[in-house]
């Protein structure tokens, strides 16, 4: 957990030292609106995609997933041989194929490209599921590497960190000119601080929000895709087999909305689940109307 925090901190520092320095090379003042609106951008997607662009080297030092090179077992056999056979249905580069020690059921998938992205496991899924079931996760995970839902929230993270970090802090100098009675004090006071602190953690709320139920839909498509890759009977098999951990997750934060299984919780905290509820999925699925629509070969991700 300590590792994880470190390099969040790390990696937010870096992309402010590097935003730093291209705006002081290019000239661009952050204190007018213009400057401003350029630094949110930068620092909102420049975040978002190294993120990115480490997820699949971070997902491996977290949860500890093992890549299958040369399998040991007729089990990791039949994985290799049933996501590479998903992804030429798919239209997609072979991932690479992972196992990971956690006693849940769960399964994700993640990288920068769709030709080159991982897919990754659980050993309780690999002792909970049936071979079918287990295909029809595959394929779910298959789905969203085929949808390119990687690079699609990371770039809807990053209009909404810049709309965040550029709204927080023009009402924050708006507010604290009012309370100064329209003194300057150069943009820079504690009490400016702290009223961007707390607009960052308001906006960043409502963004929150906005991203989790963009990943709920995007859920949806993802459970299509697997009953189209591996049949509709068995990708409900495997959404009701789910229902044994469900809610139960080991996955870090990063990669957990690319994993197949969600949370649980009803209010405010549906409004911030990554996935929608069981029964949901499943019904949508029953009645989905599987087209072809829902892999996307093709895309460029």
């Amino acid at each position: 957990m300590l590792k994880r925090y470190a390099l969040l901190i790390a990696t937010n520092f870096a992309v402010l030292a590097l935003v730093s320095i291209v705006m002081a090379v290019l000239g661009i003042n952050p204190s007018t609106y213009a400057g401003l609106l350029v630094f949110a951008a930068l620092f909102g997607f420049g975040g978002a995609f190294f993120t990115l662009a480490i997820s699949k080297w971070s997902a491996k030092r977290f949860t500890g997933a093992q890549v299958i090179t040369e399998p040991r077992n007729e089990a990791e056999r039949w994985l290799l041989t049933t996501v590479q056979r998903q992804a030429q249905m798919a239209g997609i580069g072979m991932p690479e194929v992972a196992i990971y020690d956690a006693p849940e059921i769960n399964a994700f998938a993640t990288g920068a490209r769709r030709d080159a992205s991982l897919v990754a496991v659980s050993t309780g899924l690999l002792r909970a599921m049936t071979r079918e079931e287990a295909e029809a996760v595959l394929a779910h995970e298959v789905s969203h590497v085929a949808n390119g839902d990687m690079v699609t929230m990371t770039l809807l993270q990053g209009v909404l960190n810049t709309f965040v970090i550029f709204l927080a802090r023009v009402v924050g100098r708006a507010i604290d000119g009012y309370l100064s009675g329209g003194r300057d004090n150069g943009g820079g006071g504690i009490a400016y601080f702290a009223i961007v602190f707390v607009l960052d953690m308001i906006f960043g709320l409502f963004a929150s929000m906005i991203a989790m139920w963009f990943s709920r839909h995007r859920e949806f498509r993802a459970d299509a895709g697997g009953a189209q890759l591996a049949g509709r009977e068995k990708m409900i098999a495997a959404l009701e087999r789910l229902a044994q951990t469900y809610g139960e997750s080991t996955l870090p934060k990063q990669v957990a909305a690319f994993g197949i299984s969600g949370g649980v919780g009803g209010g405010l905290k549906r409004l911030l689940m990554s996935h929608p509820p069981l029964e949901e999925r499943i019904t949508a699925l029953r009645n989905a109307n599987l087209d072809g629509s829902s892999v996307r070969q093709g895309v460029v991700a």
